[in-house]
């Protein structure tokens, strides 16, 4: 989970206001410790905060990208749809099952 994080944080860091990003960090800080001393009690609490924090930045990331989209001017959802399935040579054939 830490690797993961760390990863997922120098993927997604730019995107994530600074809001978002510190608890993370503050949050990963924190589960590394708890690793460190091998003690459950301490790393299966801050696991759950790693997660909780990681989940609202992940909501408000997505809520971004979705307004980002939705914004998006002159073009119609159902468009990319129709011309594609404009020029699809789908072709039926004939098959036969050989055993």
């Amino acid at each position: 989970m830490i690797f993961q994080t760390e990863q997922q944080l120098e993927e997604y860091g730019d995107k994530l206001p600074e809001d978002k990003k510190a608890p993370i960090k503050e949050a990963l800080d924190e589960l590394k410790a708890a690793y460190e001393t091998k003690e459950i009690e301490k790393i299966d609490p801050a696991l759950e905060k790693l997660n909780t924090v990681w989940t609202a930045a992940s909501e408000e990331m997505y809520k971004a990208q979705a307004d980002g989209q939705d914004g998006q001017p002159g073009q119609d959802p159902g468009a990319g749809a129709e011309s594609e399935a404009d020029t699809s040579d789908v072709e039926d054939v004939d098959f036969e099952e050989v055993k």
